[in-house]
């Protein structure tokens, strides 16, 4: 007979605690994870003359942690804000407040709807999504529960000792939760059970055929110490509430409450205060004149219930009178499908983050979190494996005017996962050896193969380089590519280099080398996970794709002085997608990319940011645009191709960056070096 969930879940517990024990041990060693800050966003759409970096360091100095939005795993996300680097300490014991809403639902549909001018396009999960969700379901709630183990330990090592967790999660799995919430955070750590009914109900027919219908999610509520922040929210008195209050005199509506126990120091400043009232007779209790303007509303208690009747609400008002799920109509809403209200997290937010503290959402989903802390004056960190999640965040705060945050990325995304698929211990010639194969290339003998990592291909008289999945394709890469081709057994007549990793300027040095015997191709990101999966490595070359990169064109028109300021205008003039084959499409879906991609290409374009003096190693983007901002051109489905670009005045010459995102997450940039003002 085999064992229930509940036997398997002590091992589950134990399995979590030494997965997050594996990353504890790391933080201080070599072989910890690091984050890689791929974008300083300077949120403006129209940039003023102010000097925009100088009123950053400001920023910098008054928040020691500036606001951070991370894609990527959050195991490995949370493992890094542990660790720390050299320019920002560990974030352990720093958090004041974390709010999750993982998914939980092992039947819900990830996919993501892109719409095109004259397409719509369904795009089913990115490969590390995809691993990611099977993975998190393939053996149920069992896997669940694995996934969250481990996660749910590091949040504890982040929080702080007056800090607190809110876990929202329905029926799914929410009371196996609640069993690891305890092992892990401890009972007596428990607060809360919080009921949010959520309206109007939209299930199906079906849904309430034979049971009553499912309308309400649960929040767990747990703290780190008895220590924890709380603050008490209120809600307005109901109209049935505020008749009672029918008194009034100068100070205005009041009632009559009594006093069945009190002092005579009570009794003087009640008189004083010209608010006692004599009892109606002789042996009955005083009363006192209790003000309705006075109150600070009804006390909201564990149950949060929609009174707002969706059909009379004025949608453009954006009127939200109590919390209920993000309304379509919405202003804030934002087109994902999990959205949760910015009432809600108003309220958790002001109950457990103190003024200027710290918020965390480890599963961001469309940003909420970071958009209310944002308007809220709380700090924040926000993390998401999902791109459209990224993606969308980062479009919602540039929206809101928000302060200049950090876009990161997981430093060793694909070491880390090459350690989870093939041990701790992997060796990376090994590896090699196996892409060299799914690619149809047979590596060269080890003494002159440089660790494992080249190979060649007879037929075509090809040398093939796979690198490593710690290392960077850069220019310097490709440069010694082309010499390995010449030297390397008596030369070759092409090569090619197999990447895991690229620079973003990996384009611009592609063009600038202009070697039609060089060729550059990107290793499948769920490769790894493929061959974790399936030991045949004959029938995974069938399947495998290796594309080519992505590419962008822009040029900088002009540089004009503009009063004490200059004027830089950019045009975006062309973009390659990557191979379609690459991205998670069907076919009809692909046939319509390719036409989109035939006849208007920059309408795949996201999101394009310019940085107009570019350091070379944090891009610094003081102008951006993105589909969905109107205010440039009134065109939902297209950025604007034409970018001007109002800065302080410099003399010198100008390294200007151009970086943008296609609708899929895929980057590129352009780099642009000794821009001089005109003449």
């Amino acid at each position: 007979m085999s064992k229930t969930l509940l036997e398997y879940l002590p091992g589950i517990v134990a399995e979590g605690k030494r997965r997050a024990s594996q990353y504890l041990e790391q933080l201080e060693g070599r072989n910890r994870v690091s984050l890689q800050t791929r974008e300083l966003v300077i949120p403006s759409k129209d940039v003023s003359d102010d000097d925009l970096f100088r009123q950053l360091r400001r920023n910098e100095v008054e928040h020691d942690h500036p606001n951070r939005l991370i894609y990527g795993d959050n195991l490995l996300a949370m493992a890094a804000l542990l660790a720390g680097d050299s320019e920002r300490p560990s974030m352990r014991g720093q958090l004041d407040l974390i709010y999750i809403d993982p998914p939980f639902d092992s039947k819900a549909d990830y996919r993501t709807t892109i719409t095109l001018p004259g397409a719509t396009i369904d795009q089913k999960p990115t490969v590390l999504e995809q691993f990611a969700y099977s993975d998190t379901w393939s053996d149920g709630t069992a896997s669940y529960l694995a996934m969250m183990a481990p996660r749910l330990m590091l949040m504890k090592e982040l929080l702080s000792d007056t800090g607190s967790i809110y876990v929202h999660l329905d029926w799914h799995v929410a009371h196996y939760v609640k069993i690891l919430l305890d092992e892990i955070f401890g009972r007596s750590a428990f607060l809360n059970e919080i009921v949010w009914k959520r309206s109007p109900f939209a299930g199906s027919s079906k849904a309430r055929s034979k049971k009553y219908p499912v309308n309400h999610d649960v929040i767990f509520v747990y703290a780190k110490s008895s220590m924890y922040h709380f603050r008490h929210q209120y809600e307005e008195y109901s109209d049935a509430y505020k008749l009672r209050f029918k008194y009034k005199d100068a100070n205005g509506f009041y009632r009559k409450t009594l006093l069945k126990t009190y002092s005579a120091a009570t009794e003087k400043r009640l008189k004083v205060e010209d608010r006692w009232i004599d009892p109606i007779k002789a042996g009955a209790y005083p009363s006192y004149k209790q003000y309705l303007h006075e109150s600070k509303g009804k006390q909201i208690e564990d149950v949060w219930e929609d009174d707002l009747d969706t059909e009379e609400v004025d949608f453009d008002d954006n009127v939200w009178e109590d919390v209920n799920s993000a309304n379509p109509m919405a202003k804030e809403r934002v087109g994902y499908a999990t959205q949760k209200p910015e009432l809600l997290l108003e309220r958790i937010i002001k109950a457990s983050c103190p003024e200027g503290g710290l918020v965390a959402d480890f599963f961001s989903g469309s940003g909420t979190t970071a958009a209310v802390a944002e308007r809220l004056g709380r700090r924040w960190i926000v993390s998401d494996l999902g791109k459209p999640s990224v993606m969308i965040t980062r479009k919602r705060l540039i929206d809101q005017d928000a302060r200049p945050f950090l876009y990161e990325a997981i430093g060793d995304y694909q070491v880390e996962q090459a350690k989870s698929v093939l041990g701790r211990k992997f060796r990376v010639g090994e590896l090699a050896q196996v892409v060299l194969r799914l690619f149809g290339a047979v590596p060269l003998p080890p003494e002159i193969s440089q660790g494992g990592a080249l190979g060649r291909i007879p037929d075509e008289k090809a040398l093939v380089i796979a690198t490593s999945p710690n290392a960077q394709v850069t220019g310097s890469t490709l440069r010694r590519a082309q010499q390995a081709r010449l030297s390397v057994m008596g030369g070759f007549d092409k090569v090619y280099v197999l990447g895991w990793n690229f620079a973003d300027s990996i384009g611009h040095d592609i063009e600038a080398l202009n070697d039609d015997k060089l060729e550059v191709l990107v290793i499948p990101p769920d490769l790894l996970d493929r061959i974790g999966k399936k030991s045949d490595l004959v029938k995974l070359a069938d399947e495998v794709r290796f594309s080519t990169l992505q590419y962008l064109s822009a040029n900088v028109v002009s540089r004009v002085k503009s009063g004490i300021g200059e004027t830089i205008t950019v045009n975006l003039n062309n973009y390659v997608l990557l191979s379609p084959d690459a991205i998670n499409l069907n076919d009809k879906n692909r046939e319509q990319l390719l036409e989109v991609m035939n006849n208007e290409p920059l309408a795949l374009l996201e999101y394009w940011a310019v940085d107009p003096d570019y350091d070379g190693q944090v891009f610094r983007s003081v102008w951006q645009d993105y589909r969905g901002n109107t205010q440039n051109d009134g065109d939902e489905l297209r950025v604007v191709t034409k970018a001007e670009v109002n800065v302080p005045l410099k003399p010198a010459a100008r390294r200007i960056c151009i970086r943008a995102v296609d609708v899929f997450g895929y980057e590129s940039e352009v780099i642009i070096e000794n821009v001089e003002v005109d003449s």
